[in-house]
């Protein structure tokens, strides 16, 4: 093949790149930037689709940040695609604290009923008998009710930088595109 390496990488040289990736996450990032700031929408549906992204990770429903961003991007009329990528704020380096926080906060939002204890949860019976209420009322309800107020403020953050950063590159690139053409500035003026 064209493009194949010449020695294959072993296995646990894959769960390392898995974990860490060869050129950072600096790069991932970058990139996730890059195909927001290319999306071809308007920049109120480009960071409407982000802010559902972020919002959407910050609810307990792991499997499920897809489609609730899928959602709130309708709701909000956002770009679909933007709120899929906007979910890449919750990510194996992020749950951790998105958890903690919305936990701690939902604690305190909710009714105490465990008093600072949180009861033993029999996963084996859990999942055999599919009775969600041991997760429910014990991590699930204060998660859910914990994670509102960070929603909300990582939503309207979320949109606040993402609006002015398409605005700022959608101009810049109208007025390269207006350059290559001869046609000056954005203006209107023309460039003899």
């Amino acid at each position: 093949m064209l493009f194949r390496r010449r020695k294959p990488i072993g296995a646990l040289e894959k769960v390392r790149i898995f974990f860490w990736p060869r050129r950072s996450f600096s790069r991932s990032f970058q990139y996730f930037g890059k195909r927001i700031l290319r999306l071809t929408a308007t920049p109120h549906a480009i960071a409407a689709g982000v802010a559902a992204g972020v919002m959407a990770s910050w609810t307990p429903f792991l499997g499920f940040h897809f489609i609730i961003a899928a959602a709130l991007a309708y709701v909000f009329a956002g770009n679909i695609i933007a709120s899929a990528l906007g979910t890449a704020f919750g990510n194996p380096l992020t749950f951790p604290f998105i958890w903690t926080a919305t936990f701690k906060v939902g604690k305190q939002l909710t009714v105490d009923d465990f008093h600072g204890e949180v009861p033993h949860i029999h996963l084996g019976r859990l999942f055999h008998d599919l009775d969600l209420n041991q997760l429910w009322e014990p991590v699930l309800k204060p998660m859910l009710f914990g994670c509102v107020p960070f929603m909300l403020t990582f939503g309207l953050l979320a949109y606040v930088l993402t609006y002015f950063g398409v605005v700022a590159f959608q101009n810049q690139r109208r007025r390269k595109l207006l350059k290559r053409r001869g046609g000056g500035d954005l203006s209107g003026e023309q460039t003899v």
